[in-house]
């Protein structure tokens, strides 16, 4: 699967929304605000300029951006770490203890058989759907670069 592919699956509402729940401050965090700004192509980073880019990064991603794909669901995800936390102790997951997965981690192995729907049943209650398929898609990824996009 490529993660622009995973984006489309989700269409462009959820674009727009997963977008608006990228944190500035999460990706000065992280070190993700320069790369993260080059790729996605702003002369000037911030929540409206983002918001206004929406369309143009859905293009790119229906174009297989693979790179912006990458950086995208990076971005959004380490702006709801709190949520990844949650899942990978869920899944029983090692990580280490910030949502970002030991170098050593075998997810095949711990990632037992309908883990996806599991995930998305678990926590349909408290976070909205589209970030749920985009961790479940991350992680499959993670685990399996060829495993198919993961609908719901």
């Amino acid at each position: 699967m490529d993660l622009s592919e995973v984006f489309v699956s989700l269409g462009r509402p959820a674009l727009d929304d997963l977008v608006r729940r990228i944190s500035l401050g999460a990706l000065r965090t992280y070190q993700m605000f320069d790369s993260f700004k080059i790729r996605t192509r702003l002369g000037k980073l911030n929540a409206d300029h983002l918001r206004k880019a929406a369309p143009h990064l859905w293009e790119r991603l229906e174009q297989k951006d693979e790179d912006l794909a990458r950086e995208l669901a990076h971005a959004v995800l380490v702006s709801q770490i709190a949520f990844v936390v949650e899942v990978l102790d869920f899944l029983g997951v090692s990580h280490d203890g910030s949502g970002f997965l030991t170098k050593d981690a075998a997810l095949d192995k711990q990632l037992t058989e309908g883990w996806q729907q599991r995930v998305l049943e678990a926590f349909r209650d408290r976070y909205p759907e589209p970030l749920i398929r985009l961790y479940i898609n991350h992680l499959t990824w993670e685990a399996d670069k060829q495993a198919p996009v993961f609908a719901g």
